[in-house]
This record gives structure tokens, sequence and C-alpha cells, in this order.
């Protein structure tokens, strides 16, 4: 059985927020819908869907965050996997994790890596070479973004008879020593990279993201007890640059009609020169 285990909760004032538009750009879930969101502009980057992946455009040096909303009525746990590193604990990334947990129909912006409950250290787009998963000798899974979302265990009401004060007191000791007990999990799928293709760019063109400089992003902790082991979904945003997608074939290039030469084009122009 999941136990319950301490997880990082997003104060609506400080992380979440509400959007007046819907934006077209998402990888859709059951739970959880997925966004990379450009912080400069604040518009969720484009999208393209090529071969059952959902795939985002970035730009080298662009700040970027990871809009997450919960679209159901209960609270959910994330567990969110840049480049196969877990963004909060720095693991390679493993659904059994620690996360973020969402309240009923929120939605929050995850701008960076967890470095405190108080700040985190912003994503952006940058060569392969450069990014935070290589700098410490993963680059194997750089260029897809994973979100395993668990649902909440519902609590159960157990009846039982009244006991004196002192066995009562022993039963609670004993129960608040398991829940300290309880440690962190591990084990689960890791997202994987897309496999390479012949047309696509070499492997230290790709875009991957960076570890960049410390910014104030206060978070706090709460409980959680996941219903079960496996995620109810995981979602995937996979991504690279606009001239990686095109050559790629992930961004169809577009059609020009052909120029071709007319035997009557008009009336006879003066020579050059």
């Amino acid at each position: 059985m999941p136990s319950r285990r301490l997880f990082l909760a997003l104060a609506s004032a400080a992380a979440a927020a509400s959007f007046g538009a819907a934006a077209p750009a998402f990888a859709a879930g059951s739970l959880v819908d997925v966004q990379l969101v450009d912080r400069q502009r604040n518009q969720p980057l484009p999208t393209y869907q090529h071969r059952g992946s959902t795939w985002v455009a970035g730009q080298p040096g662009s700040r970027y965050a990871v809009r997450m909303s919960n679209r159901s009525g209960e609270r959910v746990l994330v567990v969110l996997s840049v480049d196969g590193v877990n963004a909060v604990s720095g693991e390679t990334a493993a659904t059994g994790q620690v996360g973020y947990v969402l309240a009923p129909w929120q939605t929050a912006e995850i701008t960076g890596w967890r470095k405190s409950l108080s700040e985190a250290a912003a994503f952006y787009f940058t060569a392969l070479p450069d990014s935070y998963a290589a700098r410490t000798d993963r680059p194997d899974n750089v260029g897809v973004i994973g979100v395993a979302v668990f649902r909440e265990r519902e609590p159960v009401v157990m009846m039982r008879p009244l006991s004196p004060p002192a066995a009562e007191s022993r039963a609670a000791e004993s129960e608040a020593s398991r829940d300290r007990a309880a440690g962190s999990g591990s084990g689960g799928a890791v997202a994987q990279a897309p496999s390479a293709k012949s047309a696509a760019p070499s492997r230290d063109e790709r875009l991957g993201t960076g570890h960049g400089e410390r910014e104030y992003a206060p978070t706090t902790q709460t409980t959680f007890e996941r219903a079960s082991e496996r995620p109810a979904e995981i979602v995937r945003l996979r991504y690279d640059s606009v001239e990686n997608l095109l050559a790629s074939g992930v961004i169809p290039r577009p059609w020009r009609r052909p120029v071709l030469p007319e035997p009557f084009p008009g009336f006879v122009p003066d020579p050059r020169g």
C-alpha cells in the first residue's frame, strides 16, 4: 500500500494563476493539461503533432515555464521530469519520486529546478552540451518533458471500540511512529527521448534545458497518499528548435507553387546595358 509522504504544495497566491483566454497549445491529459510557456511573452509555445507525439518549438536562450492545469475536482500529485531529471530532487527521474501537489482545478507554473522551498533555478532552452542533464552526465533523455499524475487515496473510516485513555495514547503514538518511518519510494518508468531520424540534426545541435539563475519561487510542504503506485496518466511533451523540427519533418515545410516560364509574358522590353 502506498505510504503517506511529504510533497510540495503550490500556494495559489504565489505560483498558480487563472488565465482568461484558453490556450490552444498543450498536451491534453484526462487529469492534467501541460503547456510550455515563453516567460518573456507569457504565451504558450506552438506545438506540433507528429507520429503520435506532441512537439514544442523552442528558441535557444529563452526562459520557459511548465504550466500544469488540474482538470479534476480533487487534489493530484504531479511528478515533473525535465530531460529525464526530476525537477524537484535532481535525481534521475522515476515516477515514484517527489513532486508537486495541485489543488482541485488549480493551474500552476513551474519556472525552474527546485533549489529550496523559496528558490528555483530558471529553465531556459540551450544547446544540448550546456543542458543541466548533460552537465550532470545524463544526456540520454534530453529533449522531453514528462508529467506523471497520481490520484489521492480516499481516507478509510474505521470504527473501533472505546479503549482506556492509556491504551488509546499508546495506539496514537504507534501510528505516528509509522507515519514518520514512511520513506520516499522509487522505481517506475522514465520518460524516453525520441528516436533519432536520418534527417534529424546532429546530437549536439539539439535543444536541452539549462540551469539558469536563481529566482524567488515560493512553495510549501504537504502530505499526500497516492491511490496507486502506478500513475493514473503520464503526459509527454517533446521539444527542439524550429530549425531542427523543420529538418526532421516534425514541422511541415510550406508548399510553394513553382514559378514556370510563360510563352507569352508581355511586350518586348529594352535590353540592359
